[in-house]
């Protein structure tokens, strides 16, 4: 069964939620959806399942138009950020809701729950009421629920963000596997864009209710259309410098000048902005093409094992994001390094002119 949403849109109290979003989605299909909050992520995905009817456009299933059909005449689920199951039923019952709803015939039902449950390793606990759960536990018993019911389309709204970092990276790695074995559409909405590489599959850039950009998750990556899609799918944010090239010369801020490199060449003259990954800057020489800065420590933001790394000179600041924990004080001045041919080339109306190319500079 494929998904298409034809030129949708939807407002509320006059306020535009979703504005002529055109996608589809094929059977057998992991698509991410990606935004920061209020992008429209989830005003879309009630589109989808029926739950909102679009002011304008219309959401086909399997070629046919659903526009107006609410949601409990199709084949959807839909797993939601809060652990929603129902306290007073174990989890086996909590499972088994969708089917028994369904009036599925007992035996049926008890291979389903049982299968769906080793499936998300919740067996053990298919006595157990909710609230007697884990965190992880109570939202693999929602997941479960939603995945028994051998549903055409199933609906994740952020479904891993209120569990802690572990248990959020094993969920995602079994959900690609989960998904590998089945042929119905999964749509997972997020808001950090390493969630979405490493989902994989499609991505779909949101913001303010519009599609930025989608396709592929890696090419997505790989080539933001816009300085916008760039920024959205990039934590920290990519790091954007004003710039001109002028005959064999790249200026930063009019304060940084080095010759270009042959990623850079085809280029014309003229103002730009540069763009750079957090993760592409480094603390060390690397490449033959890298560009070195002075700079001063702002804020040193360690996260576990990672650390991101805030600094400034008196024309632009800029983001590292450091494998490893680095302790600096405030004002430390340091030198870091950018390797040119991993710039971004965007225009002053934000397009995308040229994105890094595959090559790697010879390293030192």
């Amino acid at each position: 069964m494929s998904l298409v949403l034809e030129q949708v849109s939807r407002s509320v109290d006059n306020q535009a939620c979703i504005v002529d979003a055109s996608l589809r989605f094929e059977p057998g299909s992991f698509n991410v959806l990606l935004g920061r909050t209020l992008a429209g992520k989830t005003s879309l995905m009630r589109l989808m399942a029926g739950l909102d009817r679009p002011d304008r456009g219309r959401v086909l299933m399997a070629g046919s138009d659903v526009t107006g059909v609410p949601v409990r005449q199709r084949n959807v689920s839909m797993v939601y950020q809060q652990f929603i199951n129902y306290p007073t039923l174990s989890v086996y019952e909590n499972i088994a809701s969708p089917l028994r709803q369904a009036r599925l015939a007992e035996a049926e039902v008890r291979r389903r729950v049982q299968e769906t449950a080793e499936m998300l390793r919740i067996e053990a606990y298919l006595q157990r009421l909710p609230l007697e759960l884990s965190g992880g536990q109570q939202q693999r018993t929602a997941m479960a629920r939603a995945l028994v019911k051998d549903a055409s389309l199933i609906l994740f709204d952020e479904p891993l963000v209120n569990l802690d970092y572990k248990l959020r990276e094993g969920l995602r790695q079994e959900l690609r596997a989960l998904f590998a074995q089945r042929n119905c559409i999964a749509v997972y909405a997020t808001t950090e864009p390493n969630e979405a590489l490493a989902l994989g599959g499609t991505t779909t850039l949101l913001h303010q209710g519009r599609i930025v950009q989608s396709g592929p998750t890696a090419a997505v990556y790989q080539q933001p259309n816009s300085v916008l899609a760039a920024e959205l799918f990039s934590e920290p944010p990519i790091n954007l410098i004003p710039g001109r090239i002028a005959g064999n010369e790249v200026s930063m801020a009019q304060a940084v000048h080095f010759a270009r490199n042959a990623d850079l060449q085809r280029l014309g003259e003229g103002d730009y902005r540069f763009g750079v990954r957090p993760s592409h800057i480094t603390l060390v020489p690397t490449h033959d093409d890298d560009l070195e800065l002075a700079v001063l420590v702002e804020l040193a933001e360690i996260s576990g094992s990672e650390t991101f790394l805030h600094v400034r000179n008196e024309h632009w600041r800029m983001t590292l994001h450091l494998p490893g924990v680095h302790e600096y004080q405030v004002d430390t001045p340091i030198r870091v390094f950018i390797p040119t041919h991993k710039l971004f080339v965007f225009d002053n109306a934000g397009a995308l002119v040229q994105a890094p190319g595959l090559r790697q500079a010879r390293r030192r």
